[in-house]
This record gives structure tokens, C-alpha cells and sequence, in this order.
């Protein structure tokens, strides 16, 4: 694991030798000359395609060109990760990766089209979301506390929606369940938008998912907002509990966001993509439109994306294996 780590941070630093090979030199001069495609592993509506589309409109008139939104959902984002760890390395392919793609599936998976690990050039930080812990309003709880006492004396009563088997809604709340000792139904959906449809419509009872694709409604009363999973309460919701505070003591699971591309994508064009997008996390205005969303603009270097990643798949391994978590639970 230790040598995997170096190599893996080693390379986001120094790049591929075979990446600034002569046939790549016209290219990086002319970076970027044509449309840049930008791979969301999920549904349109989600969290992960609301940051990917806000990132992408921003960058478009510095790029000087088109930034393409690519919608490529199913399996927990395996299909999608799949096709850019085998994209061209020439600076028009990159994708929106989530915690999920990045660092839950090596520890679903015994075996991955892809290595997390090794597939990627870490691009950019974008975010990172607390998940909110959301109800249908028909649900018997106003706090967290209120919701397990329902849900051990209901046990299987309540279904709990997600992006789909191994995504981030769904590990996580498997793993509140483990935490808080309750028979919870798991409902996979194609994506996170259908999911939190179903929730309104009360098909499902429960969610824990990233802010921007639940707190519009949370506040339009068509969904009662419990608590979030962050360590504490969140600048943008905070009258909402803590789940650590207020109910599990120690419980913590945000989800967070970033863009990588394929692994030998050069170093030049890395560092400017990270440059670009780091300025615009800085923005105000990208700052109040995360804020608004329920996101917290996580600017930084590749190498420290890269080492984050890593960092994540070792602590999810564990919670994963301790909460024996499986992709059809």
C-alpha cells in the first residue's frame, strides 16, 4: 500500500515521462483547441452534475471553448470511471469524481475495471458536502433521535432511497444503520434526481444524501431536513443538528467531490485545469452558488487531491468491512 501511495502521488507531481513524449507537443501548445468533455458518472439532477455544471459554465469562457457535460450513469459509476481511465491522456476528457467512484468501490468491488488508485491524474478538490439527513414529512420524527426510536420499534419500515447500489447515499446510510442498530430497506435508483423524486412522492420514506439535490425542497416543505453527517453543524443549515451532537456520537460521513482525468494526461494541462478551477473556488460568487447548494468550495493542489484520495479508500475500507456492507444490501 505504501509504494502504491508514492506512486501514486508521484505521478499527479511529476507526470508521465511517456505524457510529454514529442507526439503530445502540439497539442499542449494548443491546449485546448477543441470541446472539452467533462464525464459525470450520474443522472442529471444530482449533486454530482449540479457542481460539475456550475464548474463547467465558469470555466467555458476562460477555456475558450465548449466544456460538455456527459451524463454517464449506472452502477455506482463503474461504466463511467471505466471509460475515462481508458480515455485518450490529451486534456479533453476529464471527469467529476465522487467518493464513491474515487473511494468506496475498491472496497465493494473484489474486482474493478479500474484502480482508483492508479487510473487517475488527481485534477482539482471541487467541494465537499455534508450529507443531509432528509424524511417525507409523513415520517413520525422531527430530530434524529426521534427517527431511530421509530425506525427500532418499525423495524424494515422505512426505505431509504439512493443513487444506486454503492453510491454515496447508499453506503452511507447503510452505515448509519450498522451505527444506530436499525433494519433499514434499501431502494437503489438509477441516480440521485429519481430517487429524491420518489422521496417526495413518499414511495421511500428516507435519504442521506449531498445537499444540493434535497435542501430546495427541505425548504419548500416538501421535505423535513433532520440533521447533517458532518462533524459539526454547517454554515449553510444551521439551525440543522449534527448527527455526532444530537444523536450518534461520532458519526461523520460528508461526501466530497473533484475532477481527475486519465492517468498520463500532462502535467501542463493538469496544473492549468487545477489552476483554472482553483480560481474559481476562490470566486464569490462560486463560493455563495456552493454555499446556496449546501457545498463547501475545497480549493487545493493535485498532489493534495491525490493524497486525499488515498486517505479515503483506507478510512472507507474499514467502515465498509466493519459494517459488512454489500452492493445488493
Amino acid at each position: 500500500m505504501q509504494t502504491t501511495r508514492r506512486r501514486f502521488v508521484a505521478g499527479v507531481a511529476a507526470g508521465s515521462a511517456a505524457a510529454m513524449a514529442p507526439r503530445f507537443a502540439r497539442a499542449q501548445a494548443a491546449w485546448p483547441a477543441q470541446a472539452i468533455k467533462l464525464v459525470v458518472p450520474f443522472t442529471p439532477g444530482g449533486s454530482t452534475d449540479v457542481l460539475a455544471r456550475l464548474i463547467a459554465q465558469r470555466l467555458e469562457p476562460l477555456l475558450k471553448q465548449p466544456v460538455v457535460i456527459e451524463n454517464r450513469p449506472g452502477a455506482g459509476g463503474l461504466p463511467a470511471a471505466s471509460a475515462v481511465a481508458r480515455a485518450e491522456s490529451d486534456g479533453y476528457t476529464f471527469m467529476m469524481g465522487h467518493i464513491g467512484t474515487l473511494a468506496f468501490n475498491p472496497s465493494l468491488h473484489a474486482s474493478l475495471p479500474y484502480d482508483p488508485r492508479t487510473a487517475f491524474a488527481a485534477v482539482a478538490r471541487v467541494a465537499t458536502v455534508p450529507n443531509i439527513m432528509v424524511v417525507n414529512p409523513s415520517v413520525p420524527a422531527s430530530t434524529p433521535a426521534e427517527l431511530i426510536d421509530y425506525a427500532r420499534r418499525n423495524p424494515r419500515r422505512i426505505n431509504y432511497g439512493s443513487g444506486g447500489n454503492g453510491s454515496a447515499a447508499h453506503i452511507t446510510t447503510a452505515y448509519f444503520a450498522f451505527t444506530a442498530r436499525l433494519e433499514l430497506v434499501h431502494v437503489p435508483y438509477r441516480g440521485t434526481a429519481p430517487a429524491v423524486n420518489d422521496l417526495v412522492g413518499n414511495h421511500i420514506q428516507m435519504m442521506m444524501t449531498g445537499g444540493p439535490a434535497v435542501l430546495p425542497l427541505a425548504a419548500g416543505g416538501q421535505l423535513r431536513a433532520l440533521a447533517v453527517s458532518s462533524s459539526k453543524r454547517v454554515a449553510f443549515a444551521p439551525d440543522l443538528p449534527a448527527l455526532t451532537e444530537s444523536a450518534l456520537p461520532g458519526f461523520e460521513a460528508e461526501q466530497w467531490y473533484g475532477i481527475v482525468a486519465p492517468q498520463r494526461t500532462p502535467r501542463e494541462i493538469v496544473s492549468r485545469m487545477n489552476e483554472l478551477v482553483n480560481g474559481q473556488l476562490t470566486s464569490p460568487e462560486v463560493v455563495e452558488a456552493l454555499f446556496r447548494d449546501g457545498a463547501i468550495a475545497a480549493p487545493g493542489t493535485p498532489e493534495e487531491f491525490a493524497r486525499h484520495i488515498l486517505s479515503e479508500i483506507d478510512t472507507w475500507r474499514e467502515a465498509i468491512q466493519r459494517a459488512n456492507i454489500r452492493i445488493g444490501g
